[in-house]
């Protein structure tokens, strides 16, 4: 079905094999672990992170509550009078809309959405790139984008992209978005990266900002299932990335998120990574347990999916 589609949701894997989506989950893992498919939030897609990047429509409906929680968090570190860079996405538009009620703001943008946001805003003055117009996702790139940005001087960026990973930071899918973003990053004395968990763990194909350049993560936090994101996210900030992980439900505080030191632990609720490999590892102990049956159905069931 992946292979057919190119994607495929949980719900739709847990039909065709008629099992639940948590035992589809698991059977998803082990196929990643073979290398047959990628996991995504919500389902699977064909393995490799490199893959063509999704445009407007489809970003613009996908976890739209945890960027919203995301901007929150992100907006209340901005400050009255500042000066900042904000590059292009879902998520950094979800931001200016919240930049209007920010006094003497200026806003240095290469996105047309994040302009309109800003547009009637009258106490921010907003500040376009040159470039030229990339329509899937609205935002001005090439040589004339770059060139805007020579000499420009501000305290903070706000970029989002299509992955990250402690390894290689910030990717995105496209090298015009990748190269303007770098001008952003150049131009500002700290960075904060915009980016939702179904991020945390992707990497695709050109690199934006390097982890080391990264002074502050905005989140929010990984589902208990995704052990994936809960291990880069630990990761990141083994390597002094600062972490603001913003709530999406009413236990939020009063800015939106809690904010962590480098090298802290993400949530102390949040599962370690491993912990349940760790669990499942003791409960095989002893020949003929309930465990290793369920074992044995799993790889029939795997076996099963992996000739869909």
């Amino acid at each position: 079905m992946v292979r057919a589609n190119g994607a495929v949701s949980l719900r739709e894997l847990a039909r065709v094999v008629q099992t639940s989506e948590v035992t589809v989950r698991r059977d998803v893992r082990a196929l990643e672990a073979e290398g047959l498919l990628d996991r995504r939030h919500g389902g699977a897609v064909l393995p490799g992170g490199f893959t063509r990047e999704s445009g407007f429509p489809q970003k613009s409906h996908l976890a739209t509550a945890e960027k919203t929680a995301i901007a929150d968090v992100a907006a209340s570190l901005v400050e009255e009078g500042e000066a900042i860079v904000v590059g292009a996405g879902t998520t950094t538009q979800e931001l200016a809309r919240r930049l209007a009620r920010v006094p003497g703001l200026t806003v240095v943008t290469n996105s047309l959405l994040v302009a309109q946001a800003l547009a009637h805003a009258n106490r921010v003055e907003v500040v376009m790139t040159g470039g030229t117009l990339r329509g899937s996702n609205y935002a001005l790139v090439g040589s004339g984008a770059e060139q805007s940005l020579q000499g420009l001087r501000v305290s903070r960026a706000f970029l989002s992209g299509s992955g990250l990973t402690a390894e290689r930071g910030l990717s995105t899918s496209n090298m015009l978005s990748a190269s303007v973003d770098r001008a952003l990053v150049q131009a500002a004395a700290e960075v904060v990266v915009l980016a939702d968990h179904t991020k945390l763990g992707s990497d695709t194909m050109f690199q934006t900002v390097p982890t080391d350049v990264i002074t502050r993560l905005v989140t929010d936090e990984p589902p208990a299932h995704d052990e994936r994101a809960a291990t880069e996210l630990q990761a990141l900030a083994d390597q002094g990335v600062q972490i603001a992980v913003a709530g999406t439900g009413a236990a939020a505080g009063p800015a939106g998120g809690e904010q962590l030191p480098p090298g802290a632990r993400p949530r102390r609720d949040m599962p370690l990574p491993g912990q349940r490999g760790r669990m499942a590892a003791g409960q095989f102990r002893g020949p003929g347990g309930a465990m290793a049956a369920e074992t044995l159905e799993r790889t029939a069931r795997v076996a099963d999916m992996r000739r869909r």
